[in-house]
């Protein structure tokens, strides 16, 4: 039966995608080219036996979609940030960037992290205001009772969006090459803030690498953990480069239910794939009329206020001198988590040598 445990756990991490696919289609993004993402991503996981698959990121997400202003510019930094992303991983550059800046540092940006997804939920909530407050008192009610994300999302998600769909009558107007079952080249463009959002992406998928990837690992119960950082890297790096050339949504790296799964590699494939056909045949669109992007509001509130902010908050100010962690942590949140990660090296490197040793 190891079979329906690996297919119930993928299904499971298919339903807490849904609604970011959702919320990546009201960000512009086109939903069809994203299916080689999935496809690809798989591919490499089944012929190098990875357990940790990708999928929507809420954090990603939410970021470029704050940092960039249309399509355009969103996609740009997606593809800037791949780019980056893939000269990290097939260097092997990534363990190195960490052990440069240092964990403190890291999980400081992580927690800006946390309080710029709750900062951006209760954004939404000012755009689709009954919505927004729905989805996140059910989102904060689900996950106090269950400790559930899988639960958190799928209720809060389906219960606001009910609420706008019968109550308000929402129905969303995407735009065609949202929906459209075909390819529109978009030709990257350059600017400060693409430049940056670049930065910001890469720095938050460093961030994102290390920790959702070995978490993944962990689930699994396998020592040393089975996960291949670099691999990982050069894997989200080249499926979002080839889709965001096409508008298509970024894909990341997640934290996996599919890891605790008898075949942890085959239930990884078995989400990819199951997702690519959602994506393939043209259902996401169908259910994201009936959806509101505030929808998932709740989800992004949790996540960053009561999942990535408190440990990571946690651990980056557990040293003795919390300096440099803290001005970390609050530029993140305030700016992105490029200008908190360059502050943090910055601090390390010039403290000491005007005397102001941490």
């Amino acid at each position: 039966m190891h079979w329906l445990a690996d297919l119930l756990a993928a299904i499971g991490v298919v339903l807490n995608g849904i609604p970011q696919g959702i919320m990546a289609m009201s960000l512009g993004f086109a939903v069809f080219p994203t299916t080689f993402s999935f496809v690809f991503a798989s591919g490499i996981n089944g012929l190098f036996g990875s357990v940790a698959p990708i999928s929507f990121q809420a954090e990603s997400l939410a970021l470029t979609g704050n940092l960039g202003k249309n399509i355009r510019e969103r996609t740009s930094i997606i593809f800037g940030g791949s780019l980056i992303m893939i000269v990290i991983g097939v260097t092997g550059s990534l363990t190195r960037i960490v052990s440069f800046l240092g964990n403190h540092i890291m999980a400081a940006m992580m927690a800006g992290v946390g309080i710029m997804l709750a900062k951006i939920a209760i954004q939404m909530t000012k755009i689709e205001k009954r919505t927004g407050w729905i989805s996140i008192a059910v989102a904060t009610l689900t996950y106090l009772l269950t400790k559930d994300l899988v639960w958190t999302i799928v209720l809060s998600v389906i219960l606001s969006s009910c609420y706008a769909s019968l109550v308000e009558h929402y129905r969303a107007a995407l735009p065609d090459y949202v929906t459209a079952r075909k390819f529109h080249f978009l030709k990257p463009t350059f600017s400060w803030r693409v430049l940056r959002g670049a930065l910001s992406l890469a720095c938050l998928n460093i961030g994102a690498n290390i920790s959702y990837g070995l978490i993944t690992g962990q689930m699994t119960g396998l020592k040393p953990n089975p996960v291949n950082l670099n691999l990982l890297t050069s894997t989200q790096a080249l499926a979002d480069m080839g889709t965001s050339l096409l508008g298509g949504a970024p894909v990341e790296t997640i934290i996996s239910a599919t890891a605790s799964a008898p075949e942890p590699v085959i239930a990884g494939i078995l989400m990819m794939l199951i997702m690519a056909v959602i994506l393939f045949a043209g259902w996401l669109p169908k259910i994201g009329k009936y959806v509101p992007s505030a929808s998932i509001a709740g989800f992004l509130f949790i996540l960053g206020a009561v999942i990535t902010f408190p440990e990571n908050a946690t651990s980056a100010l557990s040293g003795t001198n919390n300096l440099i962690p803290a001005v970390t942590l609050v530029v993140t949140a305030v700016f992105d988590p490029f200008a908190g990660l360059l502050t943090g090296g910055v601090l390390k490197f010039v403290l000491p040598l005007i005397g102001l040793g941490v």
